[in-house]
């Protein structure tokens, strides 16, 4: 009874071990000693330079002594690597290097203090871009017309929408575009709702009785990026818009898996700092900040008599016969980048590509890390 008492305290020794070994951060063998931020750094930009995960890096930070907020980190910050007792990594502000910029500190806190991830990449899809449902899409108030009597209205016009809105409120007018199709399912997980322009509204509107008629609610165009046309609809710009200037990235503590299904942009191959769409989302318990890997599979090999060959070069009876047998294998798929998710709906969420070994496709896998 002592003996397995023993060998399973050795056990639990050695699992400790393990585990500790692997919460230690790994610094990159070309890391400097010292390093000043600079204006248009990220915490993701400083903290590759120490980290070849880089979206580790609040580990970095938090045991940071001297910053009771790790986020904010200023230009002209003198940032030196050290170790605590137990040996593990840290970076802090070092306090006995001057500033390269006379001004105070205090005057820099607010927007100079930079943020996690390059947000001027992600700024129109976590403030006004949109994956809703048709139902959703559908019950949302529209634009009647214009005071100009035109079916395209633009800048300075007022446009008239049937709904009741709130005066003074700032509203996004949208345009439903593409379906977000599952290609593992051929369903529609929800459309493209894309901005067409900004207005304020300075009348609510008024929905029918039996003794009233409908009274459209009023509103001042303030900008437009496409012309706006009768139909388009309308949401509040608070909305689905928060603007988080850190990310807390983790991964998943759950299983996921699932597929890339479109980009914003329309290139067939794309890389670090674009836009993708998922097809998982908040019904998968996706949030922002996951982190996750980008994979794709290798090709299918028939192993014919004459040796192997791919499917693609394969004759016609070989590609017949390809789903039969033992004679068709599936090569292992491999890591070609990795992203993070910033901003989820019920079925899709946008995702951010923030590192590649080879171009990034539609329809390349997510899975855990």
């Amino acid at each position: 009874m002592l003996k397995k008492i023993a060998i399973i305290f050795t056990f639990i020794l050695i699992s400790g071990c393990f585990v500790a070994q692997a919460d230690v951060l790994k610094i990159r063998d070309d890391a400097p000693q010292n390093y000043v931020v600079k204006k248009g750094d990220t915490l993701w930009d400083i903290s590759a330079l120490y980290l070849n995960e880089p979206w580790l890096w609040p580990q970095l930070w938090q045991m940071n002594p001297q910053i009771d907020n790790p986020h904010l980190i200023y230009p002209g910050d003198t940032l030196t690597l050290t170790y605590d007792a137990q040996g593990r990594p840290r970076l802090i502000v070092n306090e006995n290097v001057k500033r390269l910029s006379p001004t105070s500190r205090k005057t820099l806190k607010g927007d100079s203090a930079i943020s996690t991830l390059p947000l001027s990449m992600i700024r129109p899809y976590l403030t006004f871009e949109q994956a809703l449902s048709e139902e959703r899409i559908d019950a949302l108030p529209y634009i009647l017309g214009s005071n100009a009597n035109v079916k395209n209205s633009v800048n300075n016009h007022i446009i008239y929408v049937k709904g009741v809105l709130d005066a003074g409120a700032s509203y996004g007018v949208y345009r439903k575009g593409k379906a977000y199709v599952d290609p593992e399912t051929d369903t529609i997980l929800g459309y493209e709702t894309k901005l067409v322009a900004t207005a304020r509204a300075f009348r609510t509107g008024r929905a029918a009785t039996e003794d009233t008629p409908t009274e459209a609610a009023s509103l001042n165009v303030l900008s437009v990026k496409r012309e706006i046309k009768q139909g388009d609809k309308v949401m509040p710009a608070l909305e689905g818009q928060s603007l988080p200037a850190f990310f807390t990235m983790t991964k998943p503590s759950f299983d996921i898996d699932g597929l890339i299904i479109d980009t914003t942009s329309d290139l067939r191959e794309f890389s670090k700092w674009d836009i993708v769409v998922l097809n998982r989302g908040a019904l998968q318990d996706l949030a922002p900040g996951h982190m996750l890997g980008i994979y794709r599979n290798s090709p299918l090999v028939i192993d014919a008599k004459d040796g192997p060959v791919y499917v693609e070069d394969g004759n016609k009876l070989q590609k017949a016969l390809r789903h039969f047998g033992e004679n068709s294998i599936q090569l292992p798929r491999e890591k070609v980048g990795e992203l993070m998710v910033f901003k989820v709906s019920e079925r899709t969420s946008f995702a951010i590509v923030t590192r590649n070994q080879r171009p990034v496709r539609v329809g390349d896998l997510i899975a855990n890390l």
